[in-house]
C-alpha cells in the first residue's frame, strides 16, 4: 500500500480505504477462484494495482468518461482505475464468468459503484467508449479488430479517444503498422525494477 501512496499521494480517505482493502479481498478470493497467479498475490500492489495505475500517469480521465476493460481477468486494470477515477464509468468484460464473480464481490465489499461487469466476448459488446484499456490479452492487430467501432466519436479528454494498452518487451514488430501509436515507458514514472520493460501503448482510433 505504501507503493500506491508513494506515487499517488493525493488520495482521499475513501480511496485509501478501498485500495487497502484489496489485498485481503483478493487473497481470500484467490483461495477459491484463481484470479491472480500464486506467485503474484504477495506482490499484488506492485504487479497488479500499481501496474494498472500506470495508465493514470499517461492520462487523467475527465469526469464522465467511459472506459471498457477488455479481458479484465481479476479486474486489472479496471478496478484500480475505477477507485482512482470515481466520476468515470468502467465496464469490465471477460469471457470467463467466475473471474467476474470475484470482481463483483470485491466491488461490493469496497462500495465501488462505478464498475459494471459483463460476461461476454468483446466482439459482442454493442456500445462505444472514450477509451478501451487492457493488459496484454493479445497482439495489437488482433485487439484492434476486436474493438473496432467501439470508440466513441465525441471527445472529452486531453488525449484523443482510443486504446490504452499495458504491455512489456520489444513491440517494434507488433506496432509497426500503426503510424499514430505512442509508447509511454512506465520506468519514467515508477522506479521499481518490475517496470523496466513495461509500457503503456496509446493508439488513438479513428471513428468508423
Amino acid at each position: 500500500m505504501e507503493l500506491i501512496l508513494k506515487y499517488f499521494p493525493n488520495l482521499t480517505d475513501t480511496q485509501i480505504a478501498q485500495f487497502e482493502a484489496l489485498e485481503n479481498l483478493y487473497k481470500e478470493w484467490n483461495t477459491k477462484i484463481n484470479v491472480v497467479s500464486r506467485k503474484d498475490i504477495d506482490e499484488l500492489y506492485l504487479r497488479h494495482v500499481l501496474h494498472s495505475l500506470g495508465i493514470a500517469k499517461v492520462i487523467d480521465f475527465s469526469d464522465g468518461s467511459s472506459i471498457m476493460d477488455v479481458g479484465t481477468g481479476g479486474g486489472f486494470p479496471g478496478v484500480p482505475l475505477a477507485i482512482l477515477f470515481p466520476d468515470c464509468q468502467f465496464h469490465l468484460v471477460d469471457s470467463i464468468h467466475k473471474k467476474l464473480k470475484v470482481i463483483d464481490a470485491v466491488c461490493d465489499a469496497i462500495a465501488l459503484t462505478n464498475v459494471r461487469t459483463t460476461h461476454s466476448r468483446v466482439e459482442e459488446i454493442n456500445e462505444t467508449y472514450d477509451f478501451i484499456v487492457s493488459r496484454a490479452v493479445t497482439k495489437m492487430p488482433v485487439f484492434t479488430k476486436w474493438v473496432k467501432g467501439k470508440i466513441a466519436k465525441k471527445q472529452q479528454n486531453e488525449l484523443k479517444n482510443g486504446i490504452l494498452y499495458l504491455k512489456g518487451g520489444d513491440l517494434t514488430e507488433e506496432l509497426k503498422q500503426y503510424t499514430t501509436v505512442k509508447a509511454y515507458l512506465l520506468s519514467d514514472y515508477f522506479e521499481e525494477e518490475f517496470f523496466e520493460t513495461k509500457k503503456v501503448i496509446y493508439l488513438p482510433l479513428k471513428h468508423k
